[in-house]
C-alpha cells in the first residue's frame, strides 16, 4: 500500500509495511475518511524529524499549541526487529512510557525521520550507550516484578540478600539483553552511516512505512523556521490519497 502526502512544499509517497498490519490498516482507513485533509505538520525539528496527524491542526490559529488531538483510540505496538528509523522512515507518535508502558501508538499522529548521519565512531559509542539503556529497561521491569521481595527485604534490614537480588537481575537483565540482540545490528550501523536517521528511538516506536519519493521535501520541512511548540511558523498543510 502506498499513499501520496501531498503538502504546500511538494508531494511525499510513502510505503506501508505489510509487517506492521494494524498500523498499514488503520493509516489507511484514515487516509479513505479524509482525515488526514487539512491538518498540519506541527511539530518540526531540525536534522530530527516531521510530525503531523493531529485533527486540532486544521484552522488553528498561529500560535497554537498543538500535540494533543487524536481519534479517540490507541494501536496496539508493532515494534519490529529489522524495520529501524533510517531517514525517510514513517513511525506512529506516541505518549511516553510514563502512562503508555505498552508503548501504544497515537491513533492518528505520525512523524517522518530525518535524523542525521553518524560516523563510524559516533555509531560505536551509540550502539553501547543503547545497550545499556536496555539493560537499564530490562532490569528495571524485573525489578517492578520483584517489588514485594524487596520491599520484604528492606523491612528486615537484610542488606546482603538485597545486594544478591540486585546482582542476580542484572545478570537477567544482561542475559535478556544478548538474546535479543541488544544494542544496534551490523546492518542498521550501515544505515547509519550512509543513509541516516535517528537510531536512538529503535525499538521505543513503531515503524510502519517508509518514504519512497520526495524525501527532499521531507528535508525541505525539517528546515523550515519554528516558533513555540517546534511548531512551523508557516503553516504546511497536506492532503492525503492512496497510490494505486
Amino acid at each position: 500500500m502506498r499513499v501520496k502526502i501531498i503538502t504546500t512544499l511538494g508531494d511525499i509517497v510513502v510505503r506501508l509495511y505489510d509487517e506492521t498490519p494494524l498500523h498499514r490498516d488503520n493509516f489507511v482507513k484514515l487516509v479513505k475518511e479524509g482525515y488526514y485533509n487539512g491538518t498540519v505538520f506541527h511539530r518540526v525539528i531540525r536534522d530530527f524529524m516531521i510530525q503531523g496527524g493531529d485533527p486540532d491542526s486544521k484552522n488553528a490559529p498561529a500560535g497554537k499549541m498543538l500535540g494533543a488531538g487524536g481519534p479517540g483510540y490507541t494501536v496496539d505496538a508493532e515494534i519490529k526487529e529489522g524495520l529501524c528509523h533510517k531517514r525517510g522512515a514513517l513511525a506512529a507518535a506516541r505518549q511516553g512510557d510514563d502512562v503508555n508502558p505498552e508503548r501504544k501508538s497515537s491513533g492518528s499522529q505520525f512523524y517522518i525521520v530525518w535524523g542525521q548521519v553518524f560516523n563510524e565512531g559516533q555509531i560505536r559509542q551509540l550502539a553501547k550507550q543503547m545497550r545499556m539503556q536496555q539493560i537499564q529497561q530490562a532490569f528495571n521491569t524485573l525489578v517492578s516484578q520483584h517489588r514485594a521481595e524487596i520491599m520484604q527485604l528492606r523491612r528486615e534490614r537484610n542488606r546482603e540478600a538485597l545486594q544478591d537480588l540486585q546482582d542476580r537481575l542484572t545478570a537477567e537483565a544482561e542475559a535478556e539483553v544478548k538474546v535479543a540482540g541488544g544494542g544496534l545490528t551490523e546492518e542498521q550501523k550501515v544505515l547509519y552511516t550512509t543513509v541516516g536517521g535517528t537510531p536512538h528511538l529503535d525499538g521505543q516506536y513503531t515503524v510502519f512505512g517508509e518514504v519512497e519519493s520526495g524525501i527532499e521535501i521531507v528535508g525541505m520541512i525539517q528546515q523550515v523556521t519554528t516558533g513555540n511548540g517546534d511548531r512551523p511558523v508557516d503553516d504546511i498543510r497536506m492532503e492525503m490519497v492512496l497510490v494505486e
